[in-house]
């Protein structure tokens, strides 16, 4: 086994742990089990993680993450507003499409946090997380095409994370992706709606 940067091997671990509770669910992933994954051992995985608290936290911060770099590099302007905010939505679609198991995860994590005594605060740092990533996306819209907002940038980038967990659990759930375009079309006339061009 190579020698990797503690930053690393966290790196490493945090991804082999999304895809083992992706494949056997959060209260079955053991230590044991995403060191197994990952390719070291157990006192490797407890050198780079405290407890499975810092773990699930590092969790939810990587899994954000994945769909959000996707995003930012969809959402560079376009034409029109539309184009640009079809654009991005599009990019996170694909994404859920491409990998559902790693958003039905995101479910399970907040679910397994609000259950476990002394983990709330992680489902609540994941649902500020996405209000943060939807903040930061509203300010480079605004700064990329001189937006000017219909309601409060925190009022909307809340807003927005509410529509995308919904949908996201009903595509989820239902499947369905012959109907995902017009969803796509409405919600992106909608949020184009909130917001006024220079």
């Amino acid at each position: 086994m190579a020698r990797l940067p503690s930053a690393e091997r966290r790196r490493q671990l945090t991804e082999a742990a999304i895809r083992a509770m992706a494949r056997d669910g959060v209260p079955r992933t053991t230590t044991r089990s995403i060191a197994a994954e990952a390719g070291v051992s157990l006192s490797v995985f407890h050198y780079c993680f405290d407890s499975k608290q810092e773990l699930i936290e590092s969790v939810i911060t990587t899994i954000t993450g994945h769909y959000v770099t996707v995003v930012k590099e969809a959402l560079r302007p376009r034409a029109t507003l539309e184009e640009t905010v079809r654009a991005g939505f599009q990019a996170y679609w694909e994404h859920v499409r491409a990998h559902p198991d790693e958003h039905m995860l995101t479910y399970e994590l907040t679910q397994y946090a609000l259950r476990q005594p002394g983990f709330e605060h992680l489902a609540r740092r994941q649902y500020e997380l996405y209000a943060e990533t939807y903040i930061e996306l509203i300010g480079r819209l605004r700064q990329t095409m001189g937006l000017r907002l219909r309601v409060p940038a925190p009022v909307l980038a809340r807003y927005l994370a509410a529509m995308t967990d919904g949908l996201t659990l009903n595509y989820l759930v239902l499947g369905d992706d012959d109907a995902w375009s017009g969803i796509l079309d409405t919600v992106t006339a909608h949020i184009a709606g909130l917001v006024r061009e220079p």
